[in-house]
């Protein structure tokens, strides 16, 4: 009797310590899956990174306008592609790089500079209207193109702020792969194509006595470390409430152009590193949702974006026109006034051909913010148009999620 209790009891206990055994391995086998797993997600984003910098590095030196935005957007397509990219970036780093982006844009206000306008005021804001309406027109026709909705090309080919508009564009429901190819080729074919009209058409001369704009007082690093923080925390939240879309972006950037204008913005400005950090954010997050599907559809795409921007920058160009006749700006003045995007080689240029820089800056300014304010309402009037009239075709946003505004 009492072995065949003892045998009973070896059993129970060799039951027992198998059971303990296996799961011992299964915990093992699991945190080593899950080693794994963190390790290659770590390497992918490693190699992101490195890459990321040792291009923006050289594009910065040889002046390559949003230098660390074009860099991550090529560099995490290319990994994307290859399978070598991370699966996606972090909603809230995307909500963080849109507060650091929309305060750094806030900060290029300033009073004297739109205070440059003076009577001229009502022309300078039609003309920025104008070329709103070219530009959600333009948007409008390249949304004909199958794979891309009237939404997304509507803030594809939007004359200004294009890093905020990638930021924010699948917020509002368009596809930030589209918008931020289509968005970088706007840019830099303007920018490309500024030297060569500046020279041919205008006969410009670059002017060694040229002074740059003055620029005010700004505050020690970590003060305006602290500043930024609060601002985009304050300006998000308040966004939010007040149901504006793109919120992470335009709420910021409200907050400190209204502490700029009444001068209490303590000198505030964004650290460069912080800028460049916030631009590969953006780049990243489009560039790793890229398959080969969405690339052919932007390939498709690519044609009619190049002759609509063709045509978006001729036609500014007559708006420019208009400018200097009713203002009494040179031609030149007028162009670059006008010029629908590359505002650093607008100014750059301005600076050095001697021309009315701080009536450029203004007339600039008026459309960045005229461009990232109204066209996220137009874009979502547009969205809802088109839903109602059963308009809205597939595109290639179609399988993905817009990131929400409330996190």
């Amino acid at each position: 009797m009492i072995d065949s209790r003892n045998s009973v009891a070896l059993a129970m206990v060799e039951v027992i310590t198998k059971l303990y055994l296996g799961i011992a391995v299964m915990n093992v086998e699991l945190m080593s899956q899950y080693g794994k797993r963190i390790l290659g997600v770590m390497w992918k984003w490693a190699l992101l990174v490195a890459i990321t910098v040792a291009v923006t590095v050289p594009l910065n030196a040889i002046g390559v306008p949003s230098a660390a935005l074009f860099a991550a957007l090529i560099v995490a397509i290319v990994l994307a592609l290859a399978s070598l990219a991370p699966a996606g970036v972090p909603r809230r780093a995307g909500l963080v790089a849109q507060g650091v982006l929309g305060v750094y844009i806030g900060t290029m206000v300033h009073r004297d500079a739109l205070t440059a306008l003076g009577s001229d005021w009502p022309i300078v804001l039609a003309v920025a209207v104008c070329t709103l309406v070219l530009s959600i027109g333009a948007g409008a026709l390249l949304g004909l193109n199958r794979g891309i909705s009237p939404l997304t090309g509507s803030l594809a080919l939007v004359a200004g702020g294009a890093s905020g508009l990638v930021a924010i564009a699948r917020e509002l429901g368009g596809d930030d792969r589209v918008v931020a190819v289509v968005q970088y080729l706007r840019v830099a074919l303007i920018t490309a194509s500024m030297p060569v009209v500046v020279t041919l058409v205008f006969h410009a001369q670059k002017r060694s006595g040229a002074a740059a704009a003055g620029s005010s007082a700004t505050a020690p690093w970590y003060v305006s470390i602290g500043l930024l923080v609060l601002v985009v925390l304050v300006g998000t939240t308040a966004g939010k409430l007040a149901r504006l879309p793109g919120a992470g972006l335009l709420g910021p950037m409200a907050l400190t152009i209204a502490l700029e204008l009444t001068g209490t913005s303590f000198g505030l400005s964004v650290p460069m590193l912080l800028v460049q950090l916030g631009y590969a954010v953006i780049g990243w997050q489009a560039g790793v949702a890229f398959t080969r599907e969405s690339m052919r559809a932007i390939g498709r795409a690519l044609p009619a974006a190049l002759g609509l921007i063709v045509v978006l920058n001729l036609a500014c160009a007559g708006l420019g026109v208009l400018l200097a006749h009713v203002t009494g700006v040179s031609l030149l003045e007028g162009y670059l006034s006008t010029s629908p995007g590359g505002i650093y080689a607008v100014l750059a240029t301005a600076v050095e051909t001697g021309s009315n820089v701080t009536f450029i800056v203004a007339a600039q300014v008026v459309r960045v913010l005229l461009m990232l304010f109204a066209a996220p309402m137009i874009s979502r009037g547009l969205a809802t148009l088109s839903q109602r009239s059963a308009y809205t075709r597939d595109s290639t946003s179609a399988s993905r999620e817009p990131i929400r505004v409330a996190d």
